[in-house]
């Protein structure tokens, strides 16, 4: 059994906690927590499960890395503390730790990962000798190792497309959906995820991990947006109202150049309600989706759709991030320490999970 420790237990820390007593070969040895209210708080509880785990979480990261875990899930944000985010990982990985994690994006694609950012971590790596594996969903799987599976099927192949498709709405983090992507400010208010060269930074290692798989060199990577506003004040169940005139609605593409065409394309289609852009593609029951479509002969196209927490979409979305990333802990302790992409780490079926339920 592999001692596992989750780092966190927001959004993504819940799941991981589900997913580590889940798997047959990971055992839930530690649970840290920054909200001082947590601390002492049984792991079941915390990660939803409806019993005890039998084990206390605790805010004490130096004694938690002192007992050598072998696996860490990092499941804190790194959304607005990026650097906190890679120094508590580069702790982890000087422990000797795998460590696992979606939240530094421009570590997806660890190959061309700007130096101050990569630079650390392989010392970490020679220090300690642990491992690191950034994925998640979109940027992640979603953007990755779906797209390229289904591109095998193709005969031939025009372009890609990547898209998610969402109700914002259902995403627990009120303050990233109103002030980091804009939803229900006036369109005049600038957020940070759509200023210029932010979704390059986000999601452009994604484009670079595929056209890499595919063998073709990009020429370039573009963006496009679009933001529309709210025809009428609406009220969402999780977050209150959103005033008319107020962004209701968001949607852009991140492009992969090839030959002067975009051949890789990731798209975001996010709404804070169903009636707000309705020309725009909607998933097939209005709340969520991830779509896959292959444009050439034949089309092919695939939708996903993820529940978790009393069918909630966006939890369900968490929770296949966690899935590759927890599944990833037992082949990651067999390789050599390093850092890993998607195109490294396979995607395995669920060995020994079939019919096996932790709550």
């Amino acid at each position: 059994m592999i001692p596992t420790v989750v780092w966190g237990t927001g959004n993504v820390g819940r799941a991981a906690i589900r997913a580590v007593e889940a798997h047959p070969a990971l055992t839930l040895t530690a649970v840290l927590v920054h909200d001082p209210a947590k601390v002492g708080r049984d792991a079941g509880e915390l990660g939803g499960l409806g019993r005890t785990l039998g084990v206390a979480a605790t805010a004490d990261i130096a004694a938690v890395l002192a007992a050598r875990p072998r696996a860490v899930v990092y499941a804190a944000s790194g959304d607005i503390r990026p650097d906190d985010a890679l120094t508590d990982i580069g702790r982890a990985i000087r422990a000797g730790a795998v460590v696992v994690t979606p939240s530094l994006y421009p570590l997806y694609d660890q190959r061309n990962a700007p130096p101050e950012l990569r630079d650390p971590l392989v010392a970490a790596v020679a220090e300690g000798g642990g491992s690191l594996f950034v994925s998640g969903v979109d940027p992640g799987w979603g953007n990755d190792v779906l797209p390229l599976l289904v591109s095998g099927l193709g005969t031939e192949v025009d372009a890609i497309r990547c898209q998610e498709i969402f109700d914002y709405s259902t995403y627990e983090q009120e303050d990233s959906v109103r002030h980091l992507i804009g939803m229900g400010h006036p369109l005049e208010y600038q957020p940070l995820m759509l200023a210029e060269g932010v979704p390059t930074m986000v999601w452009g290692g994604q484009l670079r991990l595929m056209a890499r798989a595919l063998g073709v060199e990009l020429d370039e990577i573009r963006e496009t947006l679009d933001r529309r506003a709210l025809e009428t004040t609406v009220t969402t169940r999780t977050m209150g109202a959103f005033e008319k005139g107020t962004q209701g609605a968001v949607r852009f593409e991140v492009q992969g150049i090839v030959g002067g065409e975009p051949r890789i394309v990731i798209e975001h289609i996010t709404r804070i309600h169903a009636s707000c852009a309705p020309d725009w593609p909607s998933p097939p029951d209005g709340v969520g989706a991830h779509r896959v479509v292959i444009e050439g002969r034949p089309r092919i196209e695939v939708t996903v759709e993820a529940s978790d927490e009393g069918e909630n979409r966006s939890a369900g979305g968490n929770a296949t991030a966690v899935g590759r990333l927890v599944s990833a802990i037992d082949w990651l302790v067999e390789a050599e320490p390093g850092l890993y992409d998607a195109l490294d780490v396979p995607l395995r079926p669920a060995v020994g999970r079939l019919g096996r339920r932790t709550a």
